[in-house]
């Protein structure tokens, strides 16, 4: 979304330079790309990848299939601490986009309108192609006798990875409103940006404002997104950057993590970052005052560790996984539990063996077979449904 859109926008106004990722849309400027944005956003998808295989825990009897979450025993939610990455590719999807606008030429480019549509066009292919695979697919499941059950119950968690379009599709039309508040009123619109979700959590915890809670949805994510669009918005324009001083950004990961273990010390939110089995609420559905924090706290990491961040996004190594993420971040994204899927459905039914007992020895000694297995799936799917993410100028 989120940064897992076609990402032809993170680039700098600025003399021609080599460029990381695919070629920038507006042609006429050939702008240099900010490969800052493009490492932030690899990062983010490659821990939201990693944190969902992880989460592996299921059971099949030969007629019903039961999920769990293997991030649900003992102290594993600490993981989600780290690897609910979300933020970083909310803010990397912001910067993205401001980069976007202030790459056109005044009476040149197209209306903001004409650019949004644009953007939407290229993400509809890829998740068209991914809606079309599934039907087919439970179709072929549903003829190969696999219980009815059991393929629904697939069938619903394949597409909870949507969630996200049309959020962004709203923060994606809003990018002028949001980029003329930063300019106007910098850090307030800031601070006006994170009250506010911590307002809703307030009235939702004592005034027992359940449905208002859901405002969140929008105002938890606008946070990482009006920051990306802030530090886009004041390097494009060669101003000092907005996270200003290395003590200040450190402070504000102090700040941000401080704030989570308080909230999770004395509120009534879970551990967990994500939604666990069991939990009497999320901190995901809605998002809640925790990922907040979390949000303040990775967004101050990533840029107080943008030097390092861009050594690595410029050696080879490094390089090689930007840009090939910059490709195909959506594929990615898309597929990746469906390549989690597919191996332990092959295990679980089609060898009738048993998966390890999360945190066990042998769940850690077979972790990295697992993994193995997955992402050679996921090459598999990406190389066959990459080409519906192909970007056209």
């Amino acid at each position: 979304m989120v940064s897992l859109a076609p990402p032809p926008s993170t680039s700098t106004v600025a003399p021609p330079g080599r460029a990381v990722g695919p070629a920038p849309t507006t042609a006429r400027l050939q702008p240099r790309r900010d490969v800052f944005v493009d490492a932030v956003r690899a990062i983010g998808t490659t821990c939201v990848v990693v944190l969902h295989w992880l989460m592996a825990e299921a059971a099949w009897d030969g007629r019903t299939l039961q999920v769990g979450n293997a991030l649900g025993h003992g102290w594993a939610w600490v993981l989600t601490w780290v690897g609910q990455a979300l933020p970083l590719l909310f803010f990397a999807a912001g910067a993205a986009a401001a980069y976007e606008r202030a790459a056109g030429v005044p009476g040149v480019a197209p209306r903001w309108p004409v650019v949004v549509g644009r953007r939407v066009r290229a993400v509809v292919r890829p998740v068209a192609a991914f809606a079309v695979a599934w039907a087919v697919a439970v179709g072929a499941l549903l003829a190969a006798g696999v219980p009815h059950d059991a393929v629904l119950r697939l069938a619903r968690m394949a597409p909870q990875l949507l969630w996200f379009l049309g959020l962004w599709v709203v923060l994606l039309a809003v990018v002028p409103m949001l980029q003329a508040a930063w300019r106007r009123w910098r850090w307030r619109a800031l601070a006006v940006a994170v009250a506010l979700p911590l307002g809703v959590d307030l009235l939702r915890f004592t005034a027992g404002a359940d449905r208002l809670a859901w405002a969140n949805l929008l105002l938890v994510w606008t946070v990482p997104f009006l920051a990306g669009i802030a530090y886009a918005t004041d390097r494009a324009a060669r101003r000092p950057a907005a996270g200003g001083g290395r003590a200040v950004l450190a402070l504000g990961v102090l700040a941000g993590l401080a704030a989570m273990v308080l909230l999770v010390l004395l509120g009534p939110y879970p551990p967990s970052m994500v939604g666990m089995p069991g939990d009497a609420i999320s901190n995901l559905g809605p998002p809640t005052a925790p990922v907040v924090a979390q949000a303040v706290a990775q967004v101050c990491a990533v840029v107080l560790l943008r030097p390092v961040l861009v050594r690595w996004a410029r050696s080879a190594r490094g390089g090689a996984v930007v840009r090939g993420l910059a490709r195909r971040a959506m594929t990615v994204y898309l597929w990746h539990l469906t390549a989690m899927f597919t191996v332990v459905g092959v295990v679980l039914v089609g060898m009738g063996h048993r998966l390890p007992e999360p945190w066990s020895a042998d769940w850690w000694a077979s972790l990295p077979t697992w993994f193995a297995a997955y992402g050679l799936v996921l090459v598999g799917l990406v190389a066959l449904f990459g080409r519906f993410e192909r970007h056209r100028t």
